[in-house]
C-alpha cells in the first residue's frame, strides 16, 4: 500500500529565479545531478530549504546537502565551478550531521568575491532523491529568502533493497585525476552511470566509502585530487559494472584532469596512412617545403609534498617573478602589437589572484609549490575547455603554456632552444605560444597541429612570424617519421607527403617573389588604394584592440571597417562597467582620428562565444539559436549599455554603429529605438550611422527592403560563407569546401552591392575574403566600396588593388557568376594575378 503526502521547500536566499534550462552548464541544465531551479542572488547568505540532517557539506563551503526525516535529500550549490575557489568566499555555519531547521542560515558567502572569481553566482536549489515537484513562483519573478517555492510529492512504501547475490567483487586501487576530487559533477556523472546496472556497487576511499549510485553520499567522501579509490560490486552484472566505471573514474567522469603522458610516436609512416595528402584547416597562409620535425613535449616529474610551507610559497613568488621577466623579454622582441599583446596576456596570468589563491591554499595544506601550480593551472584550464567555447578553449593553452613556464623554473629546466635542421615543418599535437614565439624562422618553414584553431594565439603569431600552418590535422600526422620530405600549403589546409620535385622548385621561386613583395608594398603602404582607372576603393581595418588601431594606422589603413567589441566582454566574470567602455572606446577613436570612419560593431556573442555572467538556456546548436543581436534584444539592458558607451564617445571620429546576425527588419527597428532613445537622454541632436552586417542568406536575399533603412552594410564573409554552404568553417574535412569564392555566396555580395546602390547606400566586406589577395579583383567587380582587412595584410591588399584595372574587374566579376563551383572561380582568378606580380620583377 502507498501513502503520498507534501512538503513544501523554501526558498535558500533571495534573488531572480530561475528555470534550470538557463543555467550555462549542460551538467546542472540537462538535470544530470537533480531537477529543482536556479536562484540569481540577491542575498548573501544560503538558508536551509527544510528540515533535515546536514548529510554532506564540502570543505570548500560551496555546496551542502541536506536529508529531511522522510528521506528527501535536497542539494545546494553556491554559484557554477566555485568549487575551484578552494573556500575562499565562503563561511559555513554549520558542520556534516547537524540538524537544521528550515529556514536556517547555512553557509554566508562573499558575493562580490565570487562574482570576479568565479564562472557565474548562480545558485541551484536541486532534488537529489528524485521527487516530483510543483513550482510554486513562476519563472523569472523576485523571490525572498523563506518563501515557499516547490511543493514536493512524497510517497511511503516499504523498503526496496537492491539485488545483492555472490561474493562482492573488486577493481584495482586507482587515483583519482579530478583536480577537485568527486564534486558535483563528476559524482553525478558517476552516480548516474552505476545506477545503470543491478549490482550493489560502493566506491571506497583509504578511509571510508560510500553507495557508487548515490550522488550525496560520493560527494560526502570529501575526495582530492590524487585519493586512492576503488569499487566493489555484487550482483548479477558486478563484472561489467567494475569494468565501466572503472574507466569513468579513470577519465575524470567527463571533468578529465592531469594530462596523460603521451608516448612519443613511432617514426615510421603506418600502412593506414594511405593517402598522399593530409587535410586541415588553414591558421596561416603560405606554403612552404620542408622535413617533419615531431615536437614531442616532455613530462614533467612533480612531487606531490613538501615539510617548509614557507619555503615553497617563496619559491612559488621567485618563479612567478622569473618567468615575468622572461615575458617581458619576449615583449621586448616581439616586432608588432599581436605578438606583445598575447605575452602581456600572460603576464597578467601570472598575476591573476584566483590562480595563486589556489596555489597558496594547496601550499598551506603541505603540498610542494610545483604540484599546486600545477594543480590551479591544470584546473582553471580544464573548466575553460568544459564551457563549451571554442574560444575559450584556445584561451586554456594560454594558461598551459604560461603553468609550464613557471613549472619548469621551479623545476630548475632551462628552456633551450630547440635544434631544428634546416627547412623544419614542425609537426605536433599543440604548439604553446611560447613555442611558437621562440621559433628560428631561419629554420623552420612551417607548422602543423593536429589541435588549436584559426583564432588562437598561436595561429595569430604564426601569421605575425610570416609561417604558413595548418591546424585541426587528423592524428594520422603524428606517426610521420621525421626527416619526411613534405610541401605545406597552408591556403588549402593541406599537407603532400613526397611531392614532386617540380612542385618544390616552383615553390621556391614562388617564396623568393613573395618575399620581395611584401617588402615593397610596406614601403608603399600610405598610397591611396586606387585602381589603374581611377577607382578609389577604401581600406579599412577589422580589429580588436586599441593596440591593433594604432598598428592598423601606421600599416596605411583608412579607417576601422570593424571594431569587434566583444574583446570587452570575453573572458570575465563581469560586464564592462559604462568608464572602461567609454575609456576604450574614445582611445580607439583617438587612434583612428577624426578623419577616418570607425565602425563599432555591437556585441555578438552566442555561438561558440557565450558570456559566463549572462545566464543563457542550453542550445543544441548555438549557432542557429541566441547570438548577436537576438541575445542583445532578449537581454536589451546589455544593448542599452553599450550603446550609451559608444555614443559617449561619437564625437571623436565619424562613428558608425553596426548590428550583427540581422535577419529580420524588425530586429533592425527595434535597435535603432533603442538608439535614438539613448541618444535622446544623452541629449545629442544627431545619430551616429546604423548598419547592418550580412552574414545570412536572409539579410542578402532582402537587401532591397534592409536598403532604405540603413547607412550602409558590411558583408561578412566568413557566417555568410558557412550558413550558405551549411559548412562550418573550421571542420577539419570541409574547410576546403567552405569556401567563401563560391558562386551562390559571391551572387548574395552581387545581390546586396546592386541593392544598396540603388538606394545610394555604401557596401564594405569585412570577413576574411576581404584579406585574400586571390578575391580583390571579383569583390571590386561586384561593386563593393569598402575592404576591411586583417591588420598585417592591408599594404598587400591596397598595393593589390593599385594593381587592377576596374573595367576589367567588372567583366571578371560578371564572368565567375557563372561558374559552377569554388575550385573554378580558383581556377580563373589564379592566372590572373601571376602576370600582374611577375611584370614588377
Amino acid at each position: 500500500m502507498v501513502t503520498s503526502q507534501q512538503l513544501e521547500l523554501l526558498a535558500p536566499l533571495a534573488g531572480v529565479l530561475l528555470a534550470l534550462d538557463q543555467v550555462p552548464d549542460p551538467v546542472f541544465s540537462s538535470r544530470l545531478i537533480g531537477d529543482g531551479l536556479c536562484i540569481d542572488p540577491t542575498s548573501q547568505v544560503l538558508c536551509a530549504p527544510l528540515a533535515g540532517v546536514i548529510s554532506n557539506l564540502q570543505h570548500t563551503g560551496h555546496a551542502i546537502s541536506i536529508t529531511g526525516d522522510n528521506g528527501v535529500q535536497v542539494l545546494l550549490h553556491v554559484g557554477l565551478d566555485t568549487v575551484n575557489l578552494g573556500g575562499k568566499g565562503f563561511t559555513p555555519l554549520v558542520e556534516t550531521g547537524q540538524r537544521v531547521a528550515a529556514g536556517q542560515a547555512l553557509i554566508e558567502f562573499d558575493a562580490d568575491y565570487i562574482a570576479l572569481h568565479a564562472r557565474s553566482l548562480l545558485t541551484l536549489m536541486l532534488v537529489v532523491s528524485g521527487e516530483s515537484f510543483a513550482p510554486l513562483v513562476p519563472g523569472s519573478d523576485l523571490v525572498e529568502s523563506g518563501q515557499p517555492l516547490l511543493r514536493l510529492q512524497l510517497a511511503e512504501t516499504g523498503a526496496v533493497t537492491e539485488d545483492q547475490t555472490g561474493a562482492a567483487q573488486l577493481s584495482a586501487p586507482q587515483r583519482l585525476p579530478n583536480p577537485n576530487g568527486l564534486h558535483a559533477r563528476p559524482a553525478a556523472v558517476l552516480a548516474q552511470a552505476a545506477k545503470g546496472f543491478a549490482a550493489t556497487i560502493h566506491l571506497h576511499t583509504a578511509q571510508s566509502s560510500a553507495n557508487a549510485k548515490s550522488l550525496v553520499a560520493i560527494m560526502a567522501l570529501q575526495t582530492v585530487h590524487g585519493d586512492s579509490v576503488h569499487l566493489s560490486a555484487a550482483g548479477p552484472d558486478a563484472r561489467q559494472a567494475l569494468e565501466a566505471l572503472s574507466g569513468l573514474l579513470a577519465s575524470g567522469c567527463g571533468e578529465g584532469g592531469s594530462a596523460p603522458v603521451v608516448e612519443s610516436p613511432p617514426l615510421v609512416v603506418p600502412a593506414e596512412v594511405a593517402t598522399d595528402v593530409l587535410h586541415g584547416v588553414c591558421a596561416s597562409s603560405g606554403s612552404a617545403f620542408g622535413q617533419v620535425v615531431q615536437m614531442i613535449e616532455s613530462t614533467l616529474e612533480v612531487a606531490e609534498f613538501a615539510a617548509d610551507s614557507g619555503r615553497e610559497r617563496a619559491r612559488l613568488q621567485q618563479s612567478l617573478a622569473d618567468a615575468s621577466v622572461g615575458l617581458q623579454t619576449l615583449c621586448d622582441k616581439a616586432s608588432g602589437t599581436a605578438q606583445r599583446e598575447i605575452f602581456k596576456a600572460h603576464q597578467e596570468l601570472l598575476e591573476d589572484p584566483g590562480l595563486l589563491e589556489q596555489a597558496f591554499e594547496l601550499i598551506e595544506q603541505g603540498k610542494s609549490a610545483a604540484f599546486a601550480w600545477q594543480s590551479a593551472t591544470q584546473a582553471t584550464s580544464q573548466l575553460f575547455k568544459g564551457l563549451g567555447s571554442r574560444l575559450l578553449a584556445e584561451r586554456a593553452l594560454d594558461l598551459e603554456d604560461v603553468g609550464q613556464r613557471v613549472l619548469k623554473l621551479m623545476l630548475g629546466m632551462p628552456d633551450n632552444a630547440l635544434e631544428l635542421p634546416d627547412h623544419a615543418i614542425l609537426i605536433a599535437e599543440q604548439l604553446t605560444p611560447s613555442q611558437t614565439a621562440a621559433l628560428d624562422t631561419r629554420k623552420v618553414a612551417g607548422f602543423a597541429t593536429v589541435g588549436g584553431g584559426a583564432t588562437s594565439h598561436v595561429a595569430i603569431l604564426a601569421r605575425a612570424l610570416g609561417l604558413p600552418a595548418i591546424c585541426g590535422m587528423s592524428p594520422q600526422v603524428l606517426a610521420l617519421a621525421n626527416g619526411t620530405p613534405v610541401l605545406l600549403d597552408a591556403d588549402a589546409g593541406q599537407l603532400h607527403l613526397q611531392p614532386a620535385p617540380e612542385r618544390i622548385k616552383q615553390l621556391d621561386l614562388q617564396r623568393a617573389r613573395q618575399h620581395e613583395r611584401r617588402h615593397r608594398d610596406l614601403q608603399q603602404a600610405g598610397l591611396a588604394a586606387c585602381t589603374r582607372d581611377g577607382q578609389r576603393i577604401e581600406v579599412s581595418a577589422n580589429i580588436a584592440s586599441l593596440a591593433e588601431a594604432e598598428e592598423a594606422m601606421t600599416l596605411g589603413a583608412e579607417g576601422v571597417g570593424l571594431l569587434r567589441s566583444e574583446f570587452l566582454y570575453l573572458e570575465r566574470s563581469n560586464a564592462p562597467s559604462h568608464d572602461e567602455q567609454v575609456a576604450t572606446y574614445s582611445a580607439i577613436a583617438r587612434a583612428v582620428g577624426a578623419e577616418h570612419n570607425l565602425v563599432v560593431r555591437t556585441l555578438d556573442v552566442g555561438g561558440d562565444k557565450p558570456l559566463a555572467y549572462v545566464p543563457m538556456e542550453h542550445e543544441t546548436n548555438p549557432f542557429l539559436g541566441m547570438r548577436g543581436i537576438r541575445l542583445c534584444l532578449e537581454r536589451p539592458q546589455l544593448l542599452r549599455e553599450q550603446l550609451r558607451a559608444i555614443l559617449a564617445s561619437a564625437d571623436m571620429a565619424r562613428l558608425h554603429i553596426m548590428l550583427p546576425m540581422v535577419s529580420q527588419l524588425s530586429e533592425l527597428r527595434m535597435a535603432r529605438q533603442l538608439l535614438e532613445e539613448q541618444a535622446q537622454l544623452m541629449g545629442l541632436k544627431q545619430l551616429p550611422k546604423l548598419g547592418i552586417m550580412i552574414e545570412v542568406p536572409a539579410a542578402a536575399l532582402m537587401a532591397d527592403l534592409f536598403a532604405p533603412e540603413v547607412d550602409f552594410f558590411s558583408i561578412g564573409t566568413n557566417d555568410l560563407t558557412q550558413y550558405t554552404l551549411a559548412m562550418d568553417r573550421d571542420h577539419p574535412r570541409l574547410a576546403s569546401q567552405a569556401d567563401s569564392l563560391h558562386p551562390a555566396v559571391l551572387r548574395l555580395i552581387a545581390t546586396t552591392v546592386k541593392a544598396a546602390h540603388a538606394h545610394g547606400k555604401w557596401v564594405g566586406v569585412c570577413g576574411a575574403l576581404a584579406s585574400e589577395t586571390l578575391a580583390v579583383p571579383v569583390l571590386l567587380g561586384l561593386g563593393v566600396d569598402e575592404l576591411s582587412v586583417s591588420v598585417p595584410l592591408i599594404p598587400a591588399i591596397k598595393a593589390r588593388v593599385r594593381e587592377l584595372d576596374f573595367t576589367e574587374c567588372q567583366a571578371l566579376a560578371q564572368r565567375v557568376l557563372g561558374l559552377e563551383s569554388a575550385e573554378q572561380v580558383r581556377a580563373v582568378l589564379q592566372p590572373l594575378q601571376q602576370p600582374m606580380t611577375e611584370l614588377e620583377y
